[in-house]
């Protein structure tokens, strides 16, 4: 199963309808939870979701909004008797704070610590870019391999049936035919999360081509000014970098107290989003993942 549960869409002040931050990306056979803010282990019980479903824990940065409901999500682990190592990554300058809301947690687990500081991969099919904003803080994007289209018409005319048809997929080549004579490519899911930022570069790395962009909207474009004071992104910023990135579904998060109403921001998103798909989060929400693209996004 691939599903998002979106656990808080609240960004540092949380109100009657939106805990602080929290999102599982359900994954095959991995629950990566990112940015536990506080109360997420609370959230966890609503959204019925077990915290032996956890497998990852992907921090962004070490404000509180973004990492205070770690030491809950750690005890219940360990109260659960959760025994399959869980992966904690995090900014490396965040080891401190890392470390000490680690002591809090009930011990018990098999957790292991994964600091980063620098751009790149740092687990299969997962990687971080560094963002911009007032600490160091990374973004995460999951990464499916691209696998091949198979296209009948040309297996027909090349020979190829029944089980012929599986070994050629297996070994890449049969009696001359080669898998990429009748197949196309298709794009692997990418998923990214972008946090607190302002626009940079490592947002737009992150967002190109993904099939689902999870992404901060703390502030109206109404709000510029103070969007741009604490290195945030406005709606339509948002909007416009799911658009520069040729992005399916964009999901816009971590609303800042001030707005009781998010629909504007959503509006405000849609209008320069190109052909995304944008959806304005709230608590408990669950959201597929995308169909597969047949196709690149951009031509290769």
């Amino acid at each position: 199963m691939r599903e998002l549960v979106v656990l808080g869409t609240a960004s540092q002040v949380p109100t009657r309808t939106r805990n602080h931050n929290g999102y599982l990306l359900r994954w095959d056979g991995e629950g990566l939870l990112f940015d536990p803010g506080e109360g997420t282990q609370r959230q966890m019980i609503y959204a019925g979701v077990s915290a032996g479903q956890v497998t990852r824990i992907c921090l962004t940065h070490v404000h509180g909004d973004h990492c205070f409901g770690l030491p809950g999500v750690l005890s219940r682990m360990a109260l659960d008797g959760v025994a399959h190592p869980v992966h904690l990554h995090y900014p490396a300058s965040g080891e401190d704070v890392v470390r000490a809301l680690v002591s809090l947690a009930t011990p018990g687990i098999d957790l292991r610590l994964h600091p980063h500081g620098s751009a790149g991969a740092i687990a299969p099919g997962l990687e971080v870019q560094p963002l911009h904003h007032r600490i160091e803080t990374y973004g995460y994007r999951l990464v499916e391999p691209d696998g091949r289209t198979l296209l009948p018409e040309r297996l027909t005319a090349a020979g190829i049936a029944g089980p012929d048809t599986g070994r050629l997929q297996r070994e890449g080549t049969l009696r001359g035919v080669r898998l990429a004579d009748v197949s196309i490519r298709r794009p692997g899911q990418r998923v990214a999360f972008v946090m607190d930022t302002a626009p940079c570069a490592g947002a737009e790395e992150l967002a190109e081509g993904a099939d689902l962009l999870v992404a901060e909207c703390t502030f109206s474009d109404d709000d510029a000014d103070l969007a741009r004071q604490y290195r945030h992104l406005t709606a339509g910023q948002a909007g416009a970098l799911a658009a520069r990135a040729a992005v399916g579904t964009l999901v816009l998060t971590h609303f800042s107290s001030r707005y009781a109403n998010v629909s504007p921001l959503a509006g405000q998103a849609r209008i320069r989003a190109g052909g995304a798909t944008v959806t304005a989060a709230n608590d408990l929400d669950r959201i597929a993942l995308p169909k597969r693209r047949q196709s690149p996004p951009r031509p290769t």
